[in-house]
């Protein structure tokens, strides 16, 4: 606890001059006072070269990596699962389309139907067997065998993304064309 006389007021004898016979001493340098100028990191202390610097900065950048694979990765299988699901949602539509194709048109027709039921099928379950690394694989054997159709395929991919883009902004802000 702090005493009154802590806080006096100031005097002229504070402010006075000392006499001309006084010792002149220096006060004493701080680094020989026993305070500690090391700064408390934590414990993690700075590299001390530039080798170590270069080996951390490796370390995070390639652990920045591994994690953007492993999210890419986790992000391409639930798009396969996703993908797998509203294939066999369009198998079934197309299936319970040839029956009403069957009724009206004629069975050759809803055979069509029934047949092209059974290809997205097929797809759909080649898609969910695969690992997602076996699916790049087939992709990149895709482009290599025949690039135009895989830039044919892509400029129409982006074109429907497109459109289903600008459609939901519309939607979302009120605005309509005709």
């Amino acid at each position: 606890m702090m005493s009154d006389t802590d806080f006096r007021r100031e005097t002229d004898a504070d402010l006075e001059t000392p006499p001309a016979d006084a010792e002149f001493r220096p006060a004493e340098p701080l680094k020989d006072a026993g305070v500690d100028f090391t700064p408390d990191d934590g414990g993690s202390a700075a590299p001390a070269t530039g080798t170590t610097a270069t080996q951390t900065l490796r370390e995070s950048g390639t652990k920045l990596t591994t994690q953007a694979t492993d999210k890419a990765r986790m992000f391409a299988d639930q798009g396969k699962a996703k993908a797998g699901e509203k294939l066999d949602e369009f198998s079934q539509m197309l299936t319970d389309a040839a029956q009403t194709v069957d009724e009206k048109i004629g069975g050759q027709y809803g055979q069509y139907a029934r047949s092209a039921a059974d290809q997205v099928t097929s797809f759909s379950n080649s898609l969910k067997a695969k690992d997602v690394d076996e699916l790049v694989e087939d992709v990149r054997g895709f482009v290599r065998a025949s690039p135009a159709v895989a830039i044919g395929v892509a400029a129409a991919l982006g074109f429907a993304l497109a459109r289903l883009v600008q459609s939901g902004l519309e939607a979302g802000t009120g605005d309509t064309k005709a």
